[in-house]
């Protein structure tokens, strides 16, 4: 029997783009993201992965997959990441699973740190990044109310900030020093554009 392909069954599936989610800690980034879950909620064209922190479950802040130093090591060195740095004294993973909803033609939006950029450009076809920020009070103010950190800790981690936003054809700003309804309303917005 002969079997001819028409050219929708011949045509790939265009990769799918990962968004990139980054900022400085208490730009928003948690809450933008789960605002845009909420809004996308039941859409099955964007893919919010869980990432494995090794902080305890419950500690604030983000939901995570809590895993210990070791187990993050280990979890490193067999691969299980697609991408994973380390960050005020804590380990964090994207599992490889992305990968497959790439594949597929999904978006996937994810929190990372900066440094991860360049990595995540070099590995995925399709990459967009969204860089949250607010003024220096603001910062102190968000980080200040998670109750996480001491004064003296808050005033290190914002003196470790980095000098500059990432660049690129790729980046997109958001200042969420207003209020979380129209912050919520640009990152949204900018999620669908970046996979359209």
């Amino acid at each position: 029997m002969l079997l001819i392909s028409s050219p929708a069954m011949a045509e790939a599936v265009r990769p799918g783009v990962l968004v990139l989610v980054v900022g400085p800690s208490g730009a928003g980034k948690d809450s933008l993201l789960a605002a845009a879950q909420h809004v996308l909620a039941g859409n099955t064209g964007f893919v919010f992965p869980t990432r494995d922190v090794t902080r305890p479950a419950g500690s604030g802040g983000e939901a995570h997959n809590p895993v210990t130093t070791d187990e993050f090591r280990l979890r490193c060195n067999d691969g299980a990441y697609a991408l994973w740095w380390e960050a005020n004294g804590h380990g964090y993973g994207i599992p490889t699973a992305i990968g497959a909803a790439l594949a597929s033609g999904q978006t996937v939006v994810c929190n990372v740190s900066r440094g991860a950029i360049e990595l995540a450009r070099q590995r995925f076809a399709r990459v967009a990044v969204i860089w949250v920020t607010a003024p220096l009070e603001v910062l102190a103010r968000r980080i200040a109310g998670r109750g996480r950190e001491t004064a003296d800790e808050i005033a290190a981690r914002l003196a470790r900030l980095p000098p500059a936003e990432p660049t690129g054809s790729d980046v997109t700003i958001i200042d969420n020093d207003g209020t979380l309804e129209a912050a919520a309303a640009k990152f949204v917005s900018a999620v669908r554009a970046a996979a359209a």
